[in-house]
This record gives structure tokens, sequence and C-alpha cells, in this order.
């Protein structure tokens, strides 16, 4: 399909050629089997004799898009065969998420991302600055506010609790919704042992199949390594630090503990090396992508779209950090809270969602190589 122009097909149209394309690499690597060791999509594969279009979903979101079986595969282009399987998983990965969206009616958020996220994001942060200006006068925006409870002279504690608390419960649910389509249509319907959500959990942790098979991806360099792997975990560890910093801070808070805090407290500490992760792993994983030889981009880049988030979120938090004692305080804090309200609302809509299946792909792979391992 590296030829086809996406935009002339609909959702569903496009779902079935690339669901035909997986399944016709599927079915020759299948007889093949060459690349059987390299990551998970491949002795999943050969559990199956036919690939149907639940099957493939399933693989393509099993699929880390390491590039290793590309560079292995003796059918690759030029071979009349054709064998791209990184690039087929990634396609046929990138329209599953609209697909298991929830609401369904909100799937064309995807293929408008970067419009309606940036689009959020101005909103949000002007509403932020009204509601300061309104709240108060102009001048509160640039004054300087230092002492426990200095952001919340600013913007009070409930109504952060109560704006956040919406966006993020409706982001959960929304996932939850998502996760809970994919996994009904993609899982057989059988028990799962606690084993097999132990494994898939370690696997996520350690992001065992960021590998490429043992000498790590192959990035722009054209060479293995592991830059994108750990990437990937600074990026992951860095969003969890973060998370940790905000849940202590609200501890903290309903302790009568305040905010802003000095600088070595834990909140503090978490929160710097989580944005630290967030700006250190995105970078690298821009810097360090895969060729689009073995990635076809779709018209929407979601994982830019992504990264370009986090990065901002993770600069403006640091900034707040920064500027805290000083007039430009306000203005920050505002920038800031609107880029996560943004964040917190584009979770279920943009490229966030391939990690939930992801992990949802990998369960299903330990349950499947368990109850293979007993015949």
């Amino acid at each position: 399909m590296s030829d086809v122009n996406v935009s002339d097909f609909n959702l569903a149209e496009l779902t079935r050629m690339d669901q035909d394309e997986a399944a016709r690499q599927m079915s020759i690597c299948n007889a093949c089997r060459y690349c059987e060791g390299l990551c998970a999509v491949f002795p999943a594969m050969e559990l199956r004799r036919a690939f149907d279009g639940t099957d493939v979903d399933y693989l393509s979101n099993l699929c880390h898009n390491c590039g290793a079986c590309y560079d292995a595969c003796q059918y690759a282009p030029p071979h009349e065969f054709g064998i791209n399987v990184p690039q087929a998983m990634a396609d046929l990965r990138e329209n599953s998420y609209p697909r298991y969206v929830w609401p369904a009616a909100f799937s064309g958020l995807f293929t408008r991302n970067a419009f309606w996220i940036g689009l959020a994001a101005v909103t949000f942060v002007a509403a932020f600055i009204a509601g300061v200006i309104g709240w108060h006068t102009a001048g509160a925006m640039f004054a300087t506010h230092t002492g426990n409870g200095a952001f919340y002279r600013l913007i009070p504690h409930g109504i952060l609790v109560a704006i956040f608390g919406t966006l993020l419960g409706y982001a959960i649910l929304a996932m939850a919704l998502s996760v809970r389509r994919f996994w009904r249509a993609t899982h057989g319907g059988e028990p799962l042992a606690a084993g097999s959500i132990r494994q898939a959990i370690h696997d996520t942790a350690t992001l065992r199949y960021l590998h490429g098979g043992g000498p790590g991806c192959t990035g722009v360099s054209g060479r293995p390594s592991d830059h994108r792997r750990w990437c990937h975990h600074a990026t992951a560890y860095g969003f969890v630090l973060c998370l940790a910093s905000t849940s202590l801070a609200t501890v903290c808070h309903y302790l009568g503990y305040e905010a802003p805090y000095p600088v070595w407290h834990p909140v503090v500490i978490l929160g710097v090396l989580g944005g630290i992760g967030l700006i250190a792993g995105p970078i690298g994983l821009l810097t360090g992508r895969p060729a689009s030889a073995r990635g076809k981009s779709r018209p929407a880049d979601i994982g830019l779209v992504f990264i370009v988030m986090l990065l901002a979120t993770s600069a403006s938090g640091l900034a707040v950090l920064i500027l805290r004692a000083t007039p430009l305080m306000g203005l920050a804090l505002t920038l800031h809270l609107g880029i996560v309200a943004a964040l917190f609302v584009s979770l279920p809509y943009g490229k966030f969602v391939h990690g939930l299946h992801r992990v949802a792909a990998l369960v299903r792979h330990a349950h499947e190589q368990r109850a293979a391992a007993r015949g």
C-alpha cells in the first residue's frame, strides 16, 4: 500500500485493505518462519493457519515496530513478495485506534489530531488566563506570589480539583471502554491465569520486545541499538514520576501543607526527575524514529503530536518551578495548566492509547503461549 493515497478511502475501506495486506504477509511469513525468534508477533503468528480481521488487529498491536524482521527478511522489497511487516503492522495499528474508540462518534479525532489538540490547548490556556484575570485583576497575573498556597491565590485549589478531576475521570472512562472494545474483539473469551497477566506486566515494564531480537531496534542510523528502548523507558517512567509527584502533592495538600514546596521536597524531586524524563525521552524518540522505509506515515502523525504534547507539558511544568517566585509565575502556571488540560482531554484520542492496546495484546500473547506450552 506504499503507493496508495490513504486520504482517498474511508476508514472501513482502509481497514479492509490494511487487514488484507497484513494477512497476506503473515501467510508468507508463516510458511518461512525465519524470524520466529525476533519478537512476540511470530510465535503468535505460528499458532494460526489463517488470519481474519481481529487476528491481524491483535498482531499489529503486538508488533513493537523494531524493524528487525524487515532487516532479516529475504522477501523484503524489491522482492516481488514485497514483505514489509513493520509497515503493514504500523498501517493497521494506526487505523485500529479509531475503530475501537469510545464513543465511536469521536473516531475522526484521530485523523485531525494536530488540529483539534492544538485548538484544545489554545482554548484551555486562554480560559485559564481569562479565569485568573476575571477572578482577580489583570495585575494579579503578573504579581509576585510566594509562600504556602501561592499558586492557589491565583486559582483556588477546589476549582483545579473540579476541572482536572472531571477531565481525567472522563479520559480514564473513555480509555477503559476503548480497551474493553479492543479486548472483546481480539480475545477468544477464555479465562486468564494470573501468570499471564504477570508476564504481560513484566514484558511491558521491561519493554522486552524493543530488543529487536537481541541487538536492538534499527533506527535512523540504519544500525541496531537500544536507543528507542531507552527513550521509551525515559518517557514512560518520566510520566509515572510526574503522576507520583502530583499524587503526593494532593496528599500533602489535604494534610495541610500547600504548594509550592521547597526544592528538596519529594514532590519537587519527583516532578523534576519526571520532567527531565519527559524531555529527554520524547526528544530521543523524535531523533531516533524508525526509517520511513519500514513504517509509512499516515496523514495524521498522532505519534508526533503526542510527543510534542509531552514536551510542552514537561517544559511548561519546569518553567513554573523556575519562575515561581517571579512576576512571570502566573503566566507560566496558566500556560502549564492549559497544556495539561489539553493533554488529559487528548489521552483517549491520540497515541497514548497505543500503550493500552499494546498491554492488552501482550496479555493475550502470554495467555496463548502458556496454553500452547501446556499442549
